[in-house]
């Protein structure tokens, strides 16, 4: 219990870095929704961002993950962390390289149909640079994550999401505001009100860049240095997360860009549909915080007690605390759309349809997280690449064939099918190869308990149609308290058990 304890309050460290960070970053999404009128410009900025997330696997390389599994277990951590930061630096100045290089051609495949207007080869240029800082920070914040410094990494995540904030507050605000009146102001005096879509993307920039100065101290401390001998087997470990990573992100976001492509009508009605979905996608994101959090916590923390005779008993005891959480967060969502819609711009709204699916998706994304721990633990990395491949393919072929049937709704089906079928895979393959007792039944109890919750909310509003706004909430915050209530006593009595085993 007490390892459980100590993952829990970490987690809850993570937690609050990216609980303020993402709600200061939230608060953009109605900024947005509302500057941004026309709902392609959104779809620019939905599908940049795409590529970029897809990118950052690319560029990190499965660096991270191998830093944690050999910096844990080697004599010298300081010596893996300069060997890994040094390859990740020169990688990542290489692809910007070539990405700079290329840009006038990427430009041209992101510009089809009439959207030329829409794209700008500056926006590429600030994506490049914001790729290859992300890439060269994210050891530095996994050496904070091993040391257990959660302050620092939740300080510095805030101030730079912090600063994104103020600088869209800035540019799309102020500026405008300030223009129209002082228009040869020396703080205007740059703005171009016809290019919002711009300054988004260079708030961005600026932002990110904050992070190397204030993780300067941890880059400092690196010492370049790199030898192959060393190096093989981290590359042999890490090459597996890398193709494992760029089939995950496929998963991830390779929606937003095919939208673009089998959605009908003209290509800016399409970018218009995926500004629609990105929006509506963005109220996910407390499951995705959740997750996000509880990823930070655990990798390293699993690595931490592999070697104990208890491990798997306390990976299967967190994975029914992980899952009880996450159908708190399911329900609290679902049942107060009437309030979280109005987040997003009136243009916006009408896309909510797919958060319940995305919402149930990333659950079981959160599963799998779970899950996987057994193929890095057992250095069988190849068959996360294996798993997340089936998904990517899934991913794929299911987006092709659903988005004309049933538009982004399609792709919203097609992410929750890849992550449940990831899930079953991965617990079917760690079973085998690295046995954990998870406690499926009463798994399956609280998901099926959290469905059944849902669908009576939507047959309770069906039933009552007629009923006002008032009354449908009321009832949804009741079903909510009862799901509160149920899962505060089984809080308690996984908790007596994990004693009860402890003391027995």
């Amino acid at each position: 219990m007490a390892s459980i304890k100590k993952l829990a309050s970490q987690t809850a460290y993570y937690g609050l870095s990216s609980v303020l960070g993402r709600m200061l970053n939230y608060a953009l999404v109605p900024l947005h929704t509302r500057v941004l009128s026309n709902q392609q410009d959104y779809g620019v900025v939905g599908e940049l961002f795409a590529y970029v997330t897809f990118l950052n696997i690319l560029f990190l390389y499965g660096m991270e993950t191998a830093f944690f599994r050999y910096a844990s277990k080697s004599n010298e951590p300081s010596k893996v962390y300069n060997s890994i930061f040094s390859s990740v630096l020169v990688t990542s100045i290489t692809l910007c390289a070539l990405l700079y290089i290329a840009s006038p051609s990427l430009l041209t495949y992101l510009s089809l149909g009439n959207t030329s207007n829409l794209y700008r080869i500056e926006y590429l240029y600030l994506f490049i640079a914001i790729m290859g800082i992300d890439a060269i920070t994210a050891i530095p914040f996994a050496k904070l994550r091993l040391e257990n410094r959660p302050i620092k990494f939740a300080g510095v995540r805030i101030a730079v999401i912090t600063i994104n904030v103020l600088l869209n507050c800035y540019f799309l605000l102020f500026c405008p505001y300030w223009k129209s009146s002082h228009p040869d102001s020396l703080w205007v005096s740059f703005y171009v009100e016809t290019d919002q879509v711009y300054y988004i993307f260079l708030a961005q920039f600026i932002a990110t860049f904050s992070t190397l100065l204030f993780l300067y101290k941890e880059i400092i401390q690196a010492k370049l240095q790199w030898v192959w001998k060393e190096m093989k087997p981290v590359y042999i470990f890490a090459l597996p997360l890398l193709f494992g990573g760029l089939a995950g992100m496929t998963n991830e976001t390779l929606d937003r860009i095919l939208l673009k492509y089998y959605l009908p009508g003209t290509t800016e009605e399409r970018l218009a549909q995926i500004g629609i979905y990105n929006a509506a996608y963005k109220l996910s994101i407390f499951m995705t915080l959740a997750i996000q959090a509880f990823r930070m916590a655990a990798e390293p923390f699993f690595f931490s007690i592999n070697k104990n005779i208890d491990a798997t008993i306390v990976y299967a005891k967190v994975m029914k605390y992980f899952v009880l959480v996450c159908t708190v967060i399911f329900l609290g969502v679902v049942l107060h759309m009437n309030l979280l819609e109005l987040i997003l711009g009136n243009g916006y709204r009408e896309g909510l349809g797919v958060v319940p699916v995305l919402l149930f998706a990333n659950l079981f994304f959160g599963i799998y997280i779970n899950l996987s721990i057994w193929y890095k633990i057992s250095d069988k990395t190849i068959y996360g690449a294996y798993i997340t491949l089936v998904g990517a393919f899934l991913t794929i072929i299911l987006n092709i064939i659903l988005i004309p049937l049933f538009g982004y709704m399609g792709s919203a089906y097609a992410t929750a099918i890849c992550y449940i079928s990831m899930a079953i895979i991965c617990y079917a393959a760690g079973q085998k190869h690295y046995h954990v007792p998870y406690d499926i039944k009463t798994i399956a109890k609280y998901l099926v308990l959290m469905l059944l919750f849902y669908f009576s909310s939507v047959f309770l509003k069906i039933l009552l149609i007629d009923a006002t706004l008032l009354v449908h909430q009321l009832i949804d915050t009741t079903l909510f308290v009862i799901y509160l209530a149920y899962t505060f006593i089984q809080f308690k009595s996984l908790r007596k058990n994990s004693d009860g085993s402890k003391n027995s």
